[in-house]
């Protein structure tokens, strides 16, 4: 099926899909991405492409670096793509998890990427800077989890999922409010994530108005597909000036996911292309798999929907589904 046929999103992971060894392949294969991290070398101030390549990683997951490091690779892997498809490969929505929300607004054309790289490194040096807490996944209903949270002095950090949300808190809370889950629900053990923070909760207020001014000073434009947005879990304004506002708002209210695929589902989107980052234990690109997938299959179980997942994470997938829906 070529991508006439089809209505696609183009979707772009959050924080937790960055690896040591990101884009080494693209690097290697792509001279538009030596061109894209040069760039980024120059915007950020240090050697990106050095870090994602060799590390630490330590260093890389540190919110102030994972942040440039995934958007970067991300849109390298959007650049590489439009290329192999001559442009011809066109989305009529864009969406991201968290940081991927800045990615889809490139996607759109409402950011450019320098002003977009700028606003995640401060983003990113914002939530380490002044963020607090940690963050647990539950294997539970957003209902069932989000009054014992706040019983616990914890909140709601996203709704990836029906039965997936996100909370963050303060170690001890999380450890009272896990305590606390697992009597009411003795099967549903939650999951710690690796985080600098409590992302997207009450802990991420201070970090926010640090970040508004540089917000509100970027220079932003009515894109031109249609964006979602992780606040509202439907479509964003056009309006530039609502759109920061949003996310604004996005960097201390949850990420409602769970929201944005089903907006997805209901415009009537037939292909989902994964942009960026990584998961699994192998050490390289080509051993990744893509960040949303699991969580998209997740919320088309037991629907009569169904969704074409292609991943552009990598040299090998980013040739694979360029060749898939080439015109």
């Amino acid at each position: 099926m070529s991508s006439q046929d089809q209505q696609i999103v183009f979707v772009f992971p959050g924080q937790g899909s960055q690896y040591v060894g990101m884009g080494s392949d693209l690097l290697r294969d792509f001279p538009v991405a030596q061109r894209r991290y040069e760039q980024a070398n120059d915007i950020v101030g240090y050697d990106l492409a050095k870090l994602c390549l060799e590390g630490p990683e330590e260093d890389l997951k540190l919110t102030r670096h994972t942040q440039p490091a995934l958007l970067t690779h991300s849109l390298v892997c959007l650049d590489i793509f439009r290329e192999l498809t001559e442009g011809q490969v066109q989305p009529a929505l864009t969406a991201g998890h968290s940081l991927g929300e800045y990615c889809a607004l490139v996607a759109a054309g409402a950011l450019d990427f320098e002003t977009a790289l700028r606003l995640v490194q401060k983003r990113g040096e914002c939530m380490g800077t002044y963020g607090d807490g940690e963050m647990l996944a539950f294997p539970l209903h957003l209902d069932n989890i989000q009054s014992l949270a706040e019983k616990h002095y914890c909140a709601i950090a996203a709704s990836n999922l029906p039965d997936q949300t996100v909370v963050g808190g303060r170690g001890e809370d999380l450890d009272r409010l896990t305590e606390d889950a697992l009597a009411h629900f003795p099967r549903k053990k939650p999951t710690r994530l690796k985080t600098e923070g409590a992302f997207h909760t009450f802990y991420m207020i201070t970090a926010a108005l640090h970040f508004r001014p540089v917000l509100d000073a970027a220079e932003m434009h009515a894109p031109t597909l249609r964006v979602l947005s992780n606040y509202s879990g439907t479509h964003h304004d056009p309006d530039p000036a609502t759109i920061k506002t949003r996310l604004f708002y996005q960097l201390f209210h949850p990420v409602n996911w769970i929201g944005n695929l089903e907006t997805a589902f209901r415009d009537g989107v037939t292909t989902m292309v994964e942009f960026g980052g990584g998961l699994g234990s192998g050490a390289n690109p080509e051993d990744k798999r893509p960040n949303l997938e699991s969580m998209v299959k997740k919320a088309l179980r037991g629907s009569d929907y169904s969704v074409h997942y292609h991943a552009a994470i990598n040299s090998q997938t980013l040739r694979q589904t360029a060749a898939a829906l080439q015109p």
